[in-house]
């Protein structure tokens, strides 16, 4: 069933008395295996929509305890909180999302679990473009200068044509007039220095990213541990 069948809308992260557009339904949901074993990035959309198929359930991280949460239980704590809230007996959160449908408004999860998929994550930092724009943080290795992802290059630090490979260890972000005076080259015969030594990620640098945002905190306590790597799509 989805989302749309509840006439779901999103608005503000302030909580449910801010009634301004937002981007609730695309906001991300990180998606654990029956073991609790972190293997996926989703979007709010998606979630609700295994949440109805009662194919997941909600983990909410509360004081340090968390708790397990169908779709309607989920939904009665969320009524509950937004009536609070409203009232003033609960302060609002400012790093929630809301989602409001025809007839309820629901906050939108931060964590799934899945009750039939036991599969165990992926180990593999995948090498694509926005893992290597996200890794060296949009900066060009060479000059040191930010740039849109538009306007950067991905540069072989050892030359394709001297048998240089695609991999994490010789590949870095380039603006294109630092990937055209370097041309065929090594940094060292271009008289270029890299700002730092190109290395494989230990875990997805678009996930270090959103780790880095209060909204996604509770995520820390099933992947600041871990040894595996979440795959985003």
């Amino acid at each position: 069933m989805a989302t749309a069948a509840y006439g779901m809308t999103p608005y503000g992260a302030a909580g449910p008395a801010a009634n301004a557009g937002g981007s609730a339904l695309h906001a991300s949901v990180l998606v654990l295996n029956r073991q609790y074993m972190a293997i996926h990035v989703i979007d709010v959309r998606r979630a609700f929509a295994l949440l109805m198929r009662e194919l997941a359930e909600v983990i909410h991280i509360e004081d340090g305890q968390y708790a397990n949460y169908d779709f309607d239980s989920w939904r009665d704590l969320s009524e509950l909180r937004a009536s609070f809230t409203e009232e003033g007996e609960l302060e609002p959160d400012p790093h929630a999302d809301w989602v409001r449908s025809i007839n309820f408004q629901i906050q939108a999860p931060r964590i799934l679990r899945l009750l039939h998929y036991d599969r165990v994550p992926r180990q593999r930092v995948r090498l694509n473009r926005r893992n290597l724009f996200a890794r060296d943080g949009g900066k060009c290795q060479y000059c040191r200068k930010t740039f849109p992802t538009s306007e950067l290059s991905i540069d072989h630090v050892v030359p394709s044509c001297h048998g240089g490979e695609t991999t994490w260890e010789n590949v870095v972000c380039a603006c294109v007039k630092c990937n055209v005076r370097k041309g065929g080259r090594t940094p060292e015969e271009a008289g270029m220095k890299l700002a730092k030594k190109p290395v494989r990620p230990k875990r997805s640098p678009l996930l270090a990213i959103k780790l880095g945002n209060p909204k996604y905190v509770s995520w820390r306590s099933f992947v600041d541990a871990a040894y595996w790597s979440v795959d985003l799509k």
